[in-house]
């Protein structure tokens, strides 16, 4: 089962808003995921929340980022430093 981490919509129509999970690939876009590991919100304030722990022992286990999920992280990882 590979595991990647990516983005989940659970906004409304025309307000986007997504949790960040670790979900098997070939589950849905919005189905079933293992775990949530933060939210962002592009609208509005730019929202983004990961929990940093979380998403390093996915990693570790082998999870692998989309490409958003990367450039969403590398951004947060640069905020906070």
């Amino acid at each position: 089962m590979a595991v990647k981490i990516r983005l989940s919509r659970i906004g409304k129509k025309k307000a986007p808003f997504y949790r960040i999970v670790a979900v098997d690939e070939r589950k849905k876009r919005d189905g079933a995921f293992l775990e949530n590991l933060g939210t962002y919100d592009p609208v509005g304030h730019k929202l983004l929340q990961f929990h940093e722990d979380k998403v390093m022992e996915w990693v570790n286990k082998g999870a692998i980022m989309t490409d958003t999920v990367k450039r969403l992280h590398k951004g947060y990882k640069a905020k906070a430093a």
